[in-house]
């Protein structure tokens, strides 16, 4: 059953995020935020080849740093919601921070697409669930 962030959680993450590092707070489009939240989700249900966790992190990770759905702190949303999800599903990312900062940066600048950063999450998942594919019994709430 995959796990999905929900917009409590996106936003408790948001509002950690500003509380550690400063910066403005609020969403400033709320479809936007739903739309990245809703990406995985979407990807789960109609790719194909069906995904695997990478492709739904990188998913998630890709709305949130590129459709900026919040005033402030869209990247450290997307990199903390991304870890978060693979940790709700029982894998974790081996990367420190000096790796995985160029990458969210990239990701949201536009230099890095969404595929390649799935491709580059791909090898640093641990974790039962690290090569888990499509699942009929998935959870959406």
């Amino acid at each position: 059953m995959i796990v999905w962030i929900s917009r409590a959680l996106a936003l408790a993450i948001h509002e950690r995020q500003l509380a550690e590092h400063g910066g403005g707070s609020g969403v400033r489009d709320e479809a936007l935020l739903e739309s990245a939240l809703a990406r995985p989700q979407q990807l789960f249900s109609y790719g194909d080849p069906p995904p695997d966790l990478a492709d739904l992190a990188a998913s998630l990770a890709f709305g949130l740093a590129r459709n900026h759905p919040f005033v402030d702190g869209n990247k450290r949303t997307a990199a903390v919601a991304c870890e978060t999800f693979l940790l709700l599903n029982e894998v974790s990312l081996q990367a420190d921070d000096l790796e995985l900062y160029p990458q969210y940066i990239a990701l949201a600048e536009g230099s890095l697409d969404e595929k390649a950063f799935a491709e580059w999450l791909r090898p640093r998942l641990r974790g039962a669930g690290a090569s888990a594919v499509h699942e009929p019994a998935a959870h959406y709430g």
